[in-house]
């Protein structure tokens, strides 16, 4: 967790974020009490991405900033998952919030010593458009539309959705490098149509009242796999659930309450982000919460989710999973 040129300095991948903002961010966050007491004397190091993937942690990093947290934490939020996925393979990092398919690239590279343990984003795409002609994913029939993330997520999930509507022969889809091009071409030429992650979205809205949402493409994956998307997760290094699973719990749990907090109090939870760098102001966050489909989604739902979602992806190419599907040891269980 990459004129607009301001705009992307604060919504995309360049807010420089390197640990947890020391001092007494506006807002509270959930009680201490909520998470299991433990005797980790050393800080657990969580690495996440900047974007919704941190929004749900920002009430524990509030807390943890103010010595309210259960546990010490550094906290390292990067702009690439290239930047997380390295220093966590070579211990680094103990937890990391990262692309769910990352994660089953990062097991079979490593031969299982990354797990998955939490869902933590359930998706962040949506086509939007200002033409006042399309207001549905029929209306794209015989159009061109524009999508970044080419050979990853964001492609394998917009030509799901297209099959499933029975629009794949009937839709040209275009790629960008980056979703920053994409908000700046609505912005210039707001009746084109995009395939555009959050917090984009709010902040292109804001903007230009006749940018609407055509669809939200998590709720179209559910209606073409049976399953929800799960784009964003919360990874672990094995030898750190291994040797010290209390820490690692206590983290789920504070995890938990946190996302909990985000998503039921939108408004306080609202500056929380905006202090981390994840958002321009407080009305953008708050608008960005309940699209950006944030969970901490565990055990038996969250096994069945991922994997659908990683056999859609290896159906679509297999290098984007590692290679291989991971087996049933990918899945963190305490």
């Amino acid at each position: 967790m990459r004129s607009l040129a301001p705009l992307a300095v604060v919504l995309g991948a360049a807010i420089a974020l390197t640990a947890c903002t020391p001092g007494t961010p506006p807002g509270p966050g959930p009680s201490p009490s909520q998470a299991p007491s433990t005797s980790t004397a050393f800080a657990v190091r969580v690495a996440s991405l900047k974007g919704p993937t941190t929004m749900g942690m920002v009430s524990l990093m509030d807390q943890a900033s103010r010595g309210g947290a259960q546990q010490p934490y550094t906290f390292t939020v990067s702009g690439t998952p290239d930047a997380v996925s390295g220093p966590l393979v070579a211990g680094d990092y103990d937890v990391a919030l990262i692309p769910v398919n990352l994660a089953a690239v990062l097991y079979n590279k490593t031969n299982g010593g990354v797990k998955l343990a939490a869902v933590a984003v359930l998706g962040v795409l949506y086509v939007v458009t200002g033409d006042p002609g399309v207001k549905t994913l029929a209306d794209l029939k015989g159009k061109t539309i524009t999508n970044s993330g080419k050979g990853t997520t964001p492609q394998f999930v917009i030509d799901k959705v297209l099959a499933n509507a029975g629009l794949a022969n009937d839709v040209t889809v275009n790629y960008v490098s980056q979703p920053t091009e994409q908000a700046s071409a609505l912005n210039t030429t707001p009746t084109s149509i995009q395939v555009l992650p959050e917090p984009y979205v709010t902040a292109v809205m804001a903007k230009n009242p006749d940018v609407h949402v055509v669809a939200d493409l998590s709720a179209e994956w559910q209606q073409a796999v049976g399953s929800p998307l799960v784009t964003a997760c919360v990874a672990v290094r094995t030898a750190f659930a291994t040797s010290t699973p209390d820490a690692l719990a206590a983290f789920m749990t504070e995890y938990a309450a946190s996302v909990k907090f985000v998503n039921e109090h939108p408004d306080q939870a609202a500056p929380l982000i905006v202090a981390q760098g994840l958002a321009p102001d407080a009305a953008t966050a708050a608008a960005v919460i309940p699209r950006a489909h944030l969970v901490a989604l565990t055990g038996a739902d969250a096994k069945s989710a991922v994997s659908t979602y990683l056999n859609a992806l290896y159906a679509a190419d297999p290098a984007s999973v590692g290679g291989k599907l991971p087996g049933d040891d990918f899945y963190y269980s305490a």
